[in-house]
């Protein structure tokens, strides 16, 4: 088993990457927690870990209950974390039960905000179990559900106690939602890692093949990566915000295609976008861009989206929450593996960006 720790004093959390679930039950028993838990999973996951994972901690004296949700983005609302609510008075969990979320990013977002407001806040611990979850969204206590059509518009940061990691859960993915959680993967390496992105680029065959030690090793270096940032700042007051390379244009893209496309998909078009808009400022040759394209391409990502109303994206990006003031506030790249932070106020820029991913 591979350990990394995120240090944030009395909020920090050990990250436990390894093959299987054998440990999982010792290792939340070292929590010294309460001995009930409900685990959050949804249909999907359900079939394929829940019953392995329920009889390991079961194993180490553990009382656990499940809920099961309905899978996808447009489940993530306020309803589903009712319903949460309900189960765990059902049950009886007190505040030093723990709430587990089995399942991925839209998993782990519900019941990390269904944790942080139960009680004023329940030990949260994430299992999770898709490419796009384990490379980002269990790491750094992001919580929340989406509203009116406005992604993660309602949320709390609210770090786990534990993340435990069992690369091999992958296995049970399709391979575009592989592809997907490569995205984050990728994004990593461009704002940090420039080495990362070649060994990306050298072991993307491995990773479709689920090579244990090359998935091992991208959880370990995502984890670090990102880890690195949310030990900096842990609720995004200024340096985590690079975290959001691509996100800017790919949750309006996301957002404006009413979800049809997964977040990955979106985020990997946010990213080109991002690339050529510094590429429009003149910041990095057009080279540049083709080589972060030819990435994507072989990570089976999309890298444009023919035929996308671009005003209506344009129009969706002021709902960002980086926005301050009407202005549009970009993480952009001076180069793989460096990104700065940028207010563009020339929207007709943006706009042209927006049209040559429409291409």
């Amino acid at each position: 088993m591979i350990r990394h720790t995120i240090n944030l004093k009395e909020r920090s959390y050990p990250i436990c990457i390894t093959t299987n679930f054998d440990e999982l039950g010792k290792t939340v028993l070292s929590l010294r927690t309460g001995k009930k838990i409900l685990v959050v999973t949804d249909e999907n996951v359900d079939r394929f870990h829940s019953e392995e994972c329920i009889k390991r901690l079961e194993e180490s004296g553990f009382e656990v209950f499940k809920h099961v949700l309905a899978p996808g983005e447009e489940y993530k609302t306020l309803d589903a974390v009712y319903e949460i609510y309900k189960k765990l008075v059902e049950y009886k969990l007190d505040r030093n039960s723990s709430l587990v979320a089995l399942g991925g990013g839209v998993v782990g977002d519900i019941s990390g905000f269904a944790a942080a407001t139960y009680m004023r806040g329940i030990h949260f611990i994430q299992i999770p179990t898709t490419m796009l979850s384990q490379a980002d969204s269990s790491v750094g206590g992001k919580t929340g559900v989406d509203f009116d059509g406005h992604k993660n518009a309602i949320g709390a940061f609210y770090q786990p106690r534990l993340v435990f990691m069992n690369i091999n859960t992958i296995k049970t993915l399709p391979k575009r939602e592989v592809s997907a959680g490569l995205a984050e993967v990728v994004k990593h390496g461009l704002i940090m890692d420039a080495e990362y992105c070649e060994y990306l680029s050298d072991n993307a065959g491995k990773i479709f093949a689920f090579d244990e030690n090359v998935l091992q090793y991208l959880a370990k270096r995502n984890v670090s990566i990102k880890g690195q940032v949310v030990e900096q700042d842990e609720k995004e007051n200024d340096l985590r915000a690079v975290l959001n390379l691509g996100h800017t244009i790919g949750h309006a893209v996301e957002t404006a295609m009413d979800f049809k496309l997964l977040h990955g998909e979106c985020v990997s078009i946010g990213i080109v976008g991002a690339f050529r808009l510094s590429h429009r400022m003149e910041v990095l040759p057009e080279s540049i861009v083709e080589q972060v394209k030819a990435l994507l391409v072989k990570l089976e990502l999309p890298v444009s989206l023919p035929g996308m109303d671009v005003d209506k994206v344009f129009q969706q990006i002021f709902y960002d929450k980086k926005v301050k003031d009407n202005k549009l506030k970009f993480v952009l790249p001076r180069r793989i593996g460096e990104v700065f932070q940028y207010t563009v106020e020339d929207t007709e820029l943006v706009k042209k960006v927006l049209a040559d991913i429409a291409k």
